[in-house]
């Protein structure tokens, strides 16, 4: 099973949360070289994590650009259907009429999934942002907590 960034960050809390305390100072004791070695996981996992972030922007563009191109379809069925209804005369004003109202839902449609392509790559990339700023700030916390022990064994 692959262990991402987050599950690492959540053992070394287990680990912290397990670390045998020293009497009369609110520090623990904790073993630096398994500290160190999920640190080590942890900066391996990351660039996946950045990967999966320009794969959900490059998805995010895939997403409008077919949203573009089936706006662009529905208005070249909506204009066909169009042309083909001012080829009769009595109804063309009911045609025009209709062929408006097409392209104008053809239009809202298209723009209501672009915007909802938009929102959905939003909130992906928000989702990543707040991983990477909490994996980064757990980091430095373990960090500060490691070089305290060590300045307390020194």
């Amino acid at each position: 099973m692959d262990v991402g960034a987050l599950d690492l960050i959540s053992e070394l809390e287990d680990i912290i949360d397990k670390g045998v305390a020293v009497p009369f100072t609110g520090r623990c004791m904790l073993d630096k070289e398994e500290l160190l070695e999920i640190i080590q996981e942890i900066r391996l996992k990351l660039p996946t994590d950045l990967e999966q972030a320009k794969w959900i922007k490059a998805e995010r563009q895939n997403i409008i650009n077919d949203a573009n191109k089936e706006a662009e379809e529905i208005i070249k069925i909506a204009n066909d259907k169009l042309i083909a209804m001012i080829d009769e005369n009595e109804i063309t004003k009911k045609a025009m009429a209709a062929a408006a109202e097409i392209t104008t839902t053809a239009n809202q449609e298209a723009q209501a999934a672009k915007n909802s392509s938009y929102q959905y790559a939003d909130y992906l990339l928000e989702n990543v942002e707040t991983v990477v700023q909490k994996t980064i700030r757990d980091l430095e916390q373990c960090i500060t907590i490691v070089k305290e022990n060590r300045n307390q064994l020194k």
